[in-house]
């Protein structure tokens, strides 16, 4: 029977020490982005950039032009925005293409299309609507099919993938009312009685959770005789007595996806739908979420690709003081930010996810950075295309298209895009996990010379290996190729990438000083500065960008016919991300971080609470956040399986 739930009390100790025991501990394979933050320029492991094999190039393109005849012939994006909701016809559709199954291997009635291709087809589904995109992603990305793909067992994947390759909607659940990011205390249980588990406990913006089939759960295990213990992951059917999806989510943009809370109720789970060991439940999440990510630029890569096309019809019919607002500086420099940025999010993308496929090179950096940066500046972009629209911009594409103008849904992409600096690792969480796999070498061989509870031995036995390190790395930082004026010279074309490349070596060992000199001011405290720690990531997110695209400008300059052009974005975006890296590096000693803190104490004990005088507060009433306690649903039942 299941046991009675308690919230798990944890300290900050404890929670970091759950999060890195959740951590992929070792690096087997080698990792561009690693060691760009140790000071490496390693150009080598991504050029000449990896191309897919033909028969998976083919393969890939004859899936994407029945997609782009479906999404053109059978999506209105505009009626899912109005009403919310994907069509069940249009799923149904989606179910018959195969588009269930696009990442799942043939043998299972996928259509076994690699990363690169996969990526391209959510882009193509996304800018038809970004709804579908979501729906696509979560079931492939982080529901089902991916983390039975990396851990489950042949009996599983022949009894579950196939259904998710043609019929079932999968989804992921991790999040609760009380715990984000934190999974350390995670509150939903999943008690052992037999040869089945009974779950129990609440779960928060599961999305494709209202239609879904199959439901990727995360509960904790209590430790007992015969088991571990700890957070494990389940396949669960969602038709399953005691599963109840209470509510559909409503949001300010994806206004047709399916995102819900689900509660479980004495829920029997058969322990052969346990996925991998007890206690591996977050590194498996982690690990999934290693390549899963990468859905997420996929998306904005489309949002890029529309921004620019739009401002650039828009900027020529839109006249002011007698020329096209195009050749207005203050409007040209947007345009230049929005395709120069457009062409890197591509080159990171594809990038990144031709190196998933080849699996050669551990990218879960690569596929960080490629979030992080992605949904930062898909943002920024959309922004400056509500900028360049004006009044028009502000204005819904209904409201456009009601008084005889064109229907551009400028303002509802910057709405849908917003949710990315969130979904699958905040902006703020991202900057904190890539640093701590950004400083993993430093701990491995310094991290007990700051560990409190380390005894003098230990401290002293570090303190040697450390400087055996140190002795050996830190004098490779002071010179390098960057400093010869005729490296890289075979990027050298009639515009020249060289420079930029130099740049990226001279910046990442700048950034390693940086960084070693931080931990040697602030030691034990480094870990509290997310401040510093944020910038750092920063700038290398920002040395990844530039990498990629002088290599993927030199891929085009040799494979197709728009080198010459490609050259142009690439050395427009480096020159653009140049200033925004010096800014950085600024701001690593020149900021107000410790004024803030103190600005920050001040609001919390009430002391500027004088400032908030003088409005209203149009909230309603009720608890900040929801009561999640265990037990029978009394709602209900919203869920909605599309067959």
């Amino acid at each position: 029977m299941s046991a009675p739930q308690q919230k798990p009390v944890v300290t900050e100790r404890e929670a970091r020490q759950v999060a890195e025991a959740a951590r992929e501990q070792d690096w087997r394979k080698p990792s561009f982005a690693k060691e760009l933050f140790l000071g490496r320029f390693r150009l080598d492991l991504i050029h000449p950039h990896p191309m897919p094999p033909d028969e998976d190039a083919q393969r890939g393109e004859e899936f994407l032009a029945k997609l782009r005849d479906f999404c053109e012939s059978k999506v209105d994006g505009a009626l899912i925005e109005r009403e919310a909701q994907i069509p069940d016809e249009v799923i149904a559709g989606l179910k018959e293409l195969g588009a269930l199954g696009m990442k799942i291997d043939t043998k299972y009635g996928g259509l076994g299309l690699t990363q690169v291709y996969y990526n391209k087809a959510l882009a193509l589904a996304g800018s038809a609507s970004p709804a579908i995109g979501v729906l696509l992603s979560a079931h492939q990305s982080i529901g089902v099919p991916q983390p039975l793909k990396l851990f489950g067992t042949q009996e599983q994947k022949d009894t579950f993938l196939p259904r998710c390759a043609r019929t079932d909607i999968s989804a992921f659940l991790l999040t609760e009312p009380d715990v984000g990011s934190d999974p350390a205390r995670l509150a939903t249980s999943a008690v052992p009685d037999g040869d089945d588990y009974v779950l129990d406990g609440v779960k928060l913006w599961t999305t494709n959770g209202v239609v879904a089939d199959l439901l990727v759960v995360m509960a904790r295990v209590p430790k007992s005789e015969g088991h571990k213990g700890g957070i494990t992951a389940f396949v669960v059917e969602s038709n399953s007595p005691g599963v109840t999806v209470e509510n559909r989510n409503a949001f300010m943009g994806l206004r047709g996806i399916e995102n819900g809370v689900t509660r479980f109720h004495q829920v029997r789970v058969p322990a052969a739908n346990r996925i991998g060991p007890e206690g591996a439940g977050l590194k498996i999440a982690l690990t999934t979420l290693n390549t899963g990510r990468l859905s997420l630029p996929a998306s904005c890569v489309a949002a890029g690709k529309w921004c620019l096309k739009i401002a650039r019809e828009w900027s020529a019919a839109r006249e002011q003081w007698g020329k096209p607002i195009a050749d207005h500086e203050a409007v040209g420099a947007k345009i230049s930010f929005i395709a120069a940025t457009t062409f890197a999010l591509e080159a990171v993308l594809d990038l990144s996810s031709q190196m998933a496929d080849e699996n050669r090179n551990d990218i879960r950096i690569e596929g960080a950075l490629a979030k992080l940066f992605s949904s930062e500046m898909a943002w920024l972009m959309a922004d400056e295309l509500v900028q360049i629209r004006g009044g028009r911009g502000f204005e819904t594409a209904a409201s456009l298209a009601a008084r005889g103008e064109r229907a551009v849904p400028a303002e509802q992409v910057l709405r849908d895009l917003r949710i990315n600096r969130i979904f699958e690792g905040s902006t703020e969480i991202m900057h904190l996990l890539i640093a701590r796999e950004a400083v993993d070498a430093h701990l491995s061989v310094a991290g007990d010379l700051i560990d409190p509870e380390k005894s003098l031995s230990d401290k002293a036995k570090a303190g040697a290996q450390a400087g055996a390190f140190y002795a050996k790395w830190l004098p490779k930082l002071v010179a390098g190729q960057g400093q010869l004026p005729y490296s890289y010279n075979e990027f050298k074309r009639e515009v020249d990438l060289s420079v930029h490349l130099r740049y990226v070596e001279r910046t990442a060992r700048k950034l390693a000083r940086s960084t070693f000199y931080a931990m040697s001011r602030w030691q034990g405290r480094m870990e509290t500065k997310q401040g510093f720690l944020g910038r750092i990531v920063d700038i290398g997110a920002e040395l990844f960008a530039m990498s990629a695209v002088c290599v993927r400008a030199e891929l085009l300059r040799t494979t197709e016919g728009h080198g010459r052009e490609a050259y142009q974005l690439a050395d427009a975006f480096c020159r653009q991300s140049r200033i925004r890296v010096e800014e950085l590096f600024g701001r690593l000693w020149t900021n107000t971080d410790d004024l803030d803190r103190k600005v920050v104490k001040g609001v919390m004990s009430g002391t500027y609470e004088w400032l908030e005088e003088g409005i209203v507060d149009p909230s309603g009433e009720g608890p900040w956040i929801a009561d999640a306690t265990p037990g029978a649903s009394e709602k209900e039942n919203v869920h909605r399986p599309i067959r």
